[in-house]
């Protein structure tokens, strides 16, 4: 039984919580995420969610989630909920409106952006407490010899394009980064199509506004390794720490 654990005589028996206690991530006033898990409402059993705030364009970065599925279910506004099936190799795209859910099951690879103001999501997960890898975190811990070599790129370009991401992003993009490309396709657009390409956009636009904001949370490796390493990002032989975090 999910509850089992739970003594109901208990008199710290939770079965209330007010989500905007409990704050994940801000961004902004209209770029909020609050989450409740077990840690907050102890008669929760296997489930958690997370209270998601999004103003237009602004998108729940890139992340697998490791140990849970999860229902992403639209109150307010609109969204594009993305993933890659990894089965097919396919980038799939839904677009929810108020009173639909979007299913992102267990360790898929996958993003929200917001196509209206005022987006309220709730995503919902069949886990105590979920876990999740950002896509941000892969790409500034990888080793950047590591990630040109293993693609044939040009590794001073893989250090000059990923330098400035100096820590999780988790709702992009940063608050001054511009909004529009330079074509004039929405940033929303642009995710849908494919991805962001970082070369097309303005000369250190987005570099400049990762350095003007960076964020410091709780984590731990995933492989319990030391969250101290002596060895520089870029050795060859450094361990490279990919990180989890904790919605709780």
């Amino acid at each position: 039984m999910a509850d089992s654990y739970m003594d109901f005589t208990s008199p710290n028996t939770q079965f209330t919580y007010t989500l905007s206690d409990n704050p994940f991530f801000q961004k902004d006033a209209q770029n909020v995420i609050n989450t409740l898990s077990i840690n907050q409402l102890n008669t929760l059993g296997n489930v958690s969610l997370l209270d998601i705030f999004l103003s237009k364009d602004n998108v729940v970065e890139p992340h697998i989630h490791q140990n849970a599925t999860e229902l992403v279910y639209c109150i307010t506004g609109g969204a594009v909920v993305s993933l890659i099936n990894p089965y097919t190799k396919e980038l799939l795209n839904f677009t929810i409106a108020p009173g639909q859910v979007a299913n992102v099951p267990q360790g898929w690879w996958h993003y929200e952006v917001a196509n209206q103001d005022n987006t309220h999501l709730l995503a919902i997960f069949d886990a105590p407490v979920p876990e999740v890898i950002f896509g941000s975190d892969i790409l500034r811990l990888t080793p950047a010899n590591v990630l040109a070599h293993s693609y044939c790129l040009d590794e001073a370009k893989v250090k000059d394009t990923l330098a400035p991401i100096t820590d999780t992003v988790i709702i992009g993009p940063p608050a001054s980064c511009s909004k529009q490309h330079p074509n004039g396709m929405p940033m929303q657009q642009m995710m849908n199509h494919g991805g962001m390409n970082m070369a097309q956009m303005a000369p250190g636009s987005y570099q400049q506004a990762i350095q003007n904001q960076t964020y410091h949370y709780p984590y731990r490796p995933i492989s319990g390794e030391s969250e101290s390493y002596n060895a520089p990002l870029d050795h060859p032989f450094h361990p490279i720490p990919f990180l989890y975090r904790r919605w709780d």
